[in-house]
């Protein structure tokens, strides 16, 4: 019955449009082909989902521990320091937000004092080949299921590349699309989360990225005297992660985070963004990475213009519209200043921000002009502390953090922040599918209940009689 009805309903729909005029008949048919092809371009078009399937990140062996006994030290024996650039060295490690539990390089420890060649390869190793196993291990994904391999590590580029490295030690298949990274700061990280989800949704078939991001500091340790190179030495330590990222529909139950979207912005068009760490030699041939005085305030411009084009795309409108306001209730007062220093609310939208945590002076810049409170920066202050400034892979570092401190769950959104040479900035945005707590290997374990680190105490008063 239900049938007949509607058979009859279409027969009247198609009598009454013979009906219909020719120049009615016409555009109307002609509106509704061009809005059946709009659909169906949309839907070819339409992004597959990429997830975050699972990370690592590589927790050095106990004897690579280094503290400042240890640094002192090796400046010592090695007998390339003067008294005042010891002194110097000591100074900024004191205020570096640096603790007494991070990992050194494996020259360090030799007795030798040399950077070789043989030592930058032997930190490469240790940690990518420790990290790449572990996960894909507990992700349950064989090596030649990997089509995409994104490799980045700043400062070592070596031939063959180390994303060649990685595929001949786990027999990865002959068509894997292999990325090596180089000169790309602490962004490295989110830009290889970029680069991996735009290859697979190049891809025809659905498949697995993995992403290793490392940083290398056995031949760009310095042993010159420009304090700009040396502060390098003092807050760069070993660190490594992998993370394997997916468009396979299959895994999403399986999977810990859905990436949203990513955004990359480059700076280097500025003089003094393009020169405010870079790697260079000093007056008497010593290589190392300078950083000058500029770069806290590159980051802070940098931050400004890389949130304003975030923010259209995150923040919910009623935020925006408070924010405008804001603006205009400032500009209206003749107070400009205050206008320009006006910044959008982000905690309205994510729970979890995972910022960059290159180093105090970073953090601080980060926290002022974003205007976020102790408990928001307190993952980079923890993972600075705990691990120094591992470069490219501090980011999943502190997402570790959160997991190791069950704060992560099911529909939060969580923002990625890196800054890089350049200079640019990267931020990758998750959001959570289910409640996330810390995995056997996360490095947080045995040590997450000793942060945050306790304030400093009050310095005592003196009474006057």
């Amino acid at each position: 019955m239900q049938a007949s009805s509607t058979t009859a309903a279409v027969a009247a729909a198609l009598a009454s449009l013979r009906g219909l005029p020719l120049p009615v008949l016409v555009p109307l048919v002609v509106s509704a082909l061009a809005f059946v092809a709009t659909v169906l371009r949309l839907a070819l078009r339409r992004q597959r989902p990429v997830y975050l399937l699972n990370y690592s990140c590589h927790l050095p062996d106990a004897d690579r521990q280094v503290n400042l006994e240890v640094c002192e030290y090796f400046g010592l024996k090695c007998r390339r320091y003067s008294d005042d650039i010891a002194d110097f060295m000591r100074l900024i490690y004191s205020k570096s937000g640096l603790g007494q539990e991070t990992f050194a390089p494996p020259f360090i420890f030799s007795g030798r004092f040399e950077k070789t060649l043989a030592f930058a390869v032997q930190e490469a190793e240790e940690g990518l080949f420790a990290v790449v196993g572990q996960l894909l291990a507990k992700a349950d994904v064989a090596p030649a299921d990997i089509t995409v391999l994104v490799v980045a590590c700043s400062m070592f580029s070596p031939a063959p590349s180390l994303a060649s490295m990685i595929a001949r030690r786990f027999g990865m298949r002959p068509d894997v699309k292999a990325y090596s990274v180089a000169g790309m700061g602490c962004s490295a990280g989110t830009v290889g989360i970029d680069t991996a989800s735009r290859s697979l949704r190049c891809q025809r078939c659905p498949g697995y990225a993995l992403v290793v991001v490392t940083e290398n500091t056995s031949l760009n340790w310095y042993f010159g005297e420009n304090k700009h190179m040396l502060v390098t030495n003092c807050i760069f330590r070993v660190g490594t992660a992998a993370a394997l990222v997916t468009d396979v529909p299959a895994r999403r139950a399986d999977a810990k985070y859905e990436l949203v979207r990513t955004l990359r912005t480059h700076h280097g068009a500025d003089d003094a963004a393009f020169y405010a760490a870079t790697q260079m030699e000093d007056e008497r041939g010593n290589l190392g990475v300078a950083l000058t005085k500029d770069l806290v305030r590159v980051a802070g411009a940098a931050l400004r213009r890389h949130i304003t084009a975030l923010g259209r795309r995150v923040l919910p409108a009623a935020e925006m519209l408070r924010y405008a306001w804001r603006v205009a209730r400032a500009r209206a007062a003749g107070n400009r200043k205050a206008a320009a220093a006006e910044v959008p609310d982000f905690q309205r939208a994510f729970e979890h921000m995972c910022i960059h945590s290159g180093g105090k002076a970073v953090i601080d810049s980060v926290a002022r002009l974003m205007g976020f409170g102790p408990y928001v920066v307190e993952p980079a202050r923890a993972t600075l502390h705990r691990f120094g400034n591992t470069s490219s892979s501090l980011v999943f570092y502190e997402l570790a953090y959160f997991e190791a401190k069950r704060r992560v769950r099911a529909g939060d959104r969580l923002w990625m922040l890196a800054f890089g040479t350049g200079f640019k900035a990267c931020s990758n945005v998750w959001r959570a599918l289910r409640d996330c707590g810390p995995d056997a290997d996360n490095p947080w374990n045995g040590c997450v209940h000793r942060y945050p680190m306790p304030p400093p105490p009050p310095s005592k008063t003196h009474k006057h009689a």
